[in-house]
């Protein structure tokens, strides 16, 4: 296969030459067994000459498809990948190191992206070409020599108790006060409140069934406040639809993420609180819980988090309950 041959002659020639003339032999090669091989027959072994780019990418997306990846994950994989993979313009198995590096730090300095930002985007590729590493169609991911970009670990604000109070006094109608009692009790996913049907909310137990990332079902629990607020929401609708959230006229249609996010928006500007989005009320369960003293593995359960890590970026510790704790601990 040519890009076996390629890497054994790399390989041979890797105590010889530097590191950019190996990259330059490898180009050289490449271009003369390209036009050589198109007067051979096709190699049915040789998978990465077979496919286009972009049929390669396909069969990425639609292995992560299977994973279990939600929609909007997979067109933020193939959307960044093919980006990438046009800038460079070159078949996959040709990327090296250096390309990405390169890449990588070009990206930031034109769109002035955080490390955050980068570090997922590397994360992204790698998951990539360790898949194209996995199915054989690279020797190696050029990935691996790529290290984890550090980031300064940001800790983001959460509601208040009067945020809260603030947020509750400038609902307007009872769908919005029970949607924010019922983020702010659960903790779960913008996504999974507004996929909720009425029949996944038990009222006697107050808990709830949701379809977390990786269509895990999960179980929720609300408070008893939470619990009132929905049903005083429920009775004063008649809209006929099985969605638990709906919006406000005919004809009744389940409520979009956008539309979740525009309306707390817009009931944060009235009541005067900063960056009222959903996700700031998971983050504030979070903390809450950590704060009371709920096990770090209940947390976890509770949010849907795979990985323990995860459950610990959402908590913020509280700094008077650590000068307290080492009051009555050790000082």
């Amino acid at each position: 296969m040519k890009n076996q041959l390629i890497q054994l002659i790399l390989d041979d020639m890797n105590s010889t030459l530097n590191h950019t003339q190996l990259r330059k032999l490898r180009k050289v090669l490449s271009i003369h067994l390209t036009a050589f091989s198109r007067l051979e027959p096709v190699d049915s072994n040789d998978k990465i000459y077979q496919l286009e780019n972009n049929e390669i990418l396909q069969r990425f997306v639609a292995s992560k498809k299977l994973e279990g990846c939600s929609a909007k994950t997979l067109r933020y994989y193939s959307a960044t990948i093919q980006k990438m993979l046009t800038e460079l313009n070159q078949p996959v198995c040709d990327i090296q190191t250096d390309d990405l590096r390169n890449y990588l730090s070009d990206y930031q300095a034109i769109h002035k992206n955080s490390r955050v930002t980068i570090d997922n985007i590397r994360r992204i590729f790698s998951s990539f070409f360790a898949w194209l590493e996995d199915e054989e169609y690279i020797l190696k991911s050029p990935v691996r020599r790529i290290h984890r970009i550090k980031t300064s670990r940001v800790v983001k604000d959460v509601f208040s108790d009067e945020d809260i109070e603030l947020l509750r006094e400038n609902c307007d109608h009872p769908r919005d006060l029970a949607m924010l009692d019922l983020l702010l009790s659960t903790g779960i996913r913008v996504g999974e409140l507004v996929n909720l049907d009425i029949t996944d909310v038990d009222f006697t137990e107050r808990q709830c069934v949701v379809l977390g990332k990786g269509n895990h079902e999960r179980l929720v629990y609300f408070d008893a406040k939470t619990k009132l607020h929905l049903q005083e929401y429920l009775q004063s609708r008649d809209t006929g639809s099985q969605a638990l959230f709906t919006t406000f006229y005919r004809p009744y249609r389940r409520l979009t993420i956008a539309a979740v996010e525009l309306r707390l928006k817009q009931i944060g500007q009235k009541a005067h609180v900063e960056n009222v989005h959903p996700h700031k009320f998971r983050r504030t369960l979070a903390t809450m819980a950590i704060d009371k003293g709920m096990p770090v593995e209940q947390v976890q359960r509770l949010l849907g988090h795979v990985r323990i890590d995860t459950t610990m970026h959402y908590a913020m510790v509280n700094e008077t309950n650590v000068k307290n704790s080492h009051r009555k601990y050790i000082g």
